[in-house]
Formats: C-alpha cells, sequence, structure tokens
C-alpha cells in the first residue's frame, strides 16, 4: 500500500493555495538566523516589519518555509515553552505574505472542522478540510486567518480545488504573528477538531513527522 507521501508526491496537479505571482524568497527562523538572536520580537508591529521590510525587501516576495525548522521564535511566547517539554519543530510550513490575501484549497475536499484558537501565539481562526487520494484519508490545516473565514462555514461543506477558503489574517486576530498562512498536512487527526499542533518538541519530532508529511508535496513551490 502506497503512503501519503507517495500518493501526494505522485499526483499530477494541485492548485495554488497561494495565487500571488510575487517571488517566493524561503526564510529562515532558525538560530543560523543571526539577526534573529539579536532581536525581541514580542512586540508584533516589531516583527512584522522585520519581516516584510528587511526578510521580504519592502515585500516584494512572497515568504516561504518552516517544515521541520527548529525555530527561535518560539523562545520569546508561552504558548510553546509553558509545558515540561518545550515545542521548537515546526511542522508545518508558513507563507508569508500581506493580510487579506485570498487562500485557496489546494484539491478538493469537505471542511472537517474549524475554530478561533484564540490565545497569543496560537493559531487564531483556523480551518481543517479533510481530503481523500487513492482511497486514503488525510487533512489539511490553514492557520492564522482573518476571522471573518471562519463565517458561513459548517462541518461537512463541500469544497472544490482552487475554491478560496480564506484570507490571511492581521494580528492580533491571527494569533499575534505577523501576517502569514501556516499549511499543514495532516495523516491522523485522533480526536481532535479545529486545532491541531503546529509545533512539536524534539522529543516527539519523530513521531509529528511521520503522520505530518512535507506540505511542500501540495505545494510544490521549493526550488
Amino acid at each position: 500500500m502506497k503512503s501519503l507521501s507517495d500518493i501526494l508526491q505522485t499526483h499530477p496537479h494541485f492548485e495554488k493555495a497561494i495565487s500571488s505571482e510575487k517571488p517566493f524568497r524561503k526564510l529562515d527562523f532558525s538560530e543560523k538566523n543571526s539577526d534573529l538572536l539579536s532581536r525581541d520580537l514580542r512586540e508584533i508591529s516589531v516583527f512584522s516589519k522585520y519581516v516584510f521590510e528587511e526578510m521580504l525587501s519592502q515585500n516584494q516576495y512572497v515568504g516561504i518555509g518552516g517544515y521541520d525548522e527548529n525555530r527561535v521564535i518560539y523562545r520569546q511566547r508561552e504558548h510553546f515553552t509553558n509545558q515540561e517539554n518545550e515545542r521548537s519543530i515546526h511542522l508545518g510550513v508558513d507563507i508569508w505574505a500581506a493580510a487579506g490575501e485570498p487562500v485557496y484549497a489546494p484539491l478538493a475536499g469537505e471542511v472537517h472542522s474549524f475554530a478561533f484558537n484564540n490565545y497569543f501565539g496560537d493559531y487564531g481562526p483556523t480551518i481543517i478540510l479533510k481530503h481523500e487520494l487513492d482511497h486514503v484519508p488525510f487533512y489539511t490545516l490553514y492557520g492564522h486567518l482573518a476571522l471573518k473565514s471562519l463565517e458561513n462555514l459548517h462541518e461537512g461543506k463541500l469544497i472544490t480545488a482552487g475554491e478560496q477558503i480564506a484570507k490571511i489574517g492581521t494580528f492580533p486576530e491571527n494569533g499575534d504573528w505577523p501576517p502569514h498562512l501556516h499549511f499543514q498536512i495532516i495523516s491522523d487527526m485522533g480526536d481532535k477538531k479545529g486545532d491541531f499542533p503546529g509545533v512539536s518538541s524534539i522529543a516527539e519530532r519523530e513521531y509529528y513527522l511521520s503522520i505530518c508529511p512535507d506540505p511542500d508535496l501540495i505545494l510544490r513551490v521549493n526550488g
């Protein structure tokens, strides 16, 4: 039986999650980025200015990256440090684009669940879609959305490939982050609804990566 990664890798086409014509630029939020270590990015306006003016050269690019990245930016947020095993391994891909940028479903599915995860550093408005390819079910998660994206949704609502499902949100409603989309693939939701870990501890890294394959299998933007 094919794995989910094999199925996604060989699928002929996915629609774009973000349709911007700007070129992509890979962003680094690990400790390899020395700029991060000297900055206090708890003030979101400062963080956003750094991302869009400096990292994205006055908003000339769409930022991309983060899968399996050990991120230092979570050290300044209690949401990731208020537990025995601090979480720092990013399980999705972030697409850093302006607030209001439309978000599209890369493939057909239905609404599995949605929620407003209203906690500093959390997802903010979140939508999870359920899909099936080659008789294998899986899920895609869209976090840090505009709050209005949750209007007129219901579980089981059918979604077509390429349909606009949301817009990128702004702070503070998006979980208090610079505007971006968190996109994640999940093979097993368990009993969770409207939420799923997007960052794991180093100790749980292997397990979570096994059920959250590389989002670029769908996004197809790396390189």
